[in-house]
């Protein structure tokens, strides 16, 4: 009797270290692993949303036929000089729309292959980084989006200068991580329309088209 009680206290002992270990080893993936894991999610959700502003937008143009033209008139005078550019702003606000649209549903597809990260990140790196399975990172919900129109203008030569017309993209997103729910905000700039206006442009440039009124509102 004395002797398997002794084998069971060190069974019961052998269990309790164990426990003791395993406990441990959650601590420390949590205090030490947790920040890591949700940086890096962030990394690579951040990096496959950007990835994918560009490329909506880009098929959104391509695939609608939006160019320069569609998007602002140039008024001129008898003379030739440029007097004001007129945007298209009811076009402006459908492509926004479309592209929006568009890019929440190619962010909500994201699979866990594409913003998972694999095991070989969190381990020695400088050798087995993209390697192993993933640690999942799901994407939750879109929780806002939005876009608005820039214009910019810049010298291309003598007497000549390239305007651009830039879409400024901004999303907020909820991503799922063994850390816990996060939230990661993603942001691009993408040039959708450009050309090169030959003479002076002037200070007034830009008049708004409304789809409902004739009249136009200058922003200097």
């Amino acid at each position: 009797m004395p002797m398997k009680r002794r084998r069971g206290n060190g069974l019961r002992l052998a269990a309790l270290l164990l426990a003791l270990a395993t406990a441990l080893l959650l601590v420390l993936v949590r205090v030490r692993l947790y920040p890591l894991i949700t940086d890096m999610a962030r990394t690579r959700v951040t990096n496959e949303a950007s990835n994918l502003i560009n490329q909506s937008i880009e098929d959104q143009i391509r695939t609608g036929g939006v160019d320069y033209d569609s998007l602002i008139t140039l008024e001129k005078d008898a003379g030739g000089g440029i007097t004001a550019l007129k945007t298209n702003m009811a076009l402006m606000n459908q492509l926004k729309s479309e592209i929006l649209s568009l890019l929440n549903k190619r962010i909500m597809e994201l699979s866990v292959s594409q913003v998972g990260i694999p095991v070989g990140n969190l381990i020695l790196p400088e050798l087995f980084s993209g390697r192993g399975f993933y640690i999942p990172v799901r994407i939750l919900a879109i929780r806002s989006s939005d876009a608005s129109f820039q214009n910019r203008f810049s010298q291309a030569g003598i007497n000549q200068t390239l305007h651009q017309i830039v879409m400024n993209v901004e999303i907020l997103i909820t991503v799922l991580t063994p850390a816990g729910s996060q939230s990661v905000t993603c942001s691009s700039q993408v040039v959708v329309a450009e050309t090169v206006i030959v003479g002076s442009v002037p200070n007034s440039y830009v008049t708004v088209q409304t789809p409902d009124k004739n009249n136009t509102e200058e922003n200097g």
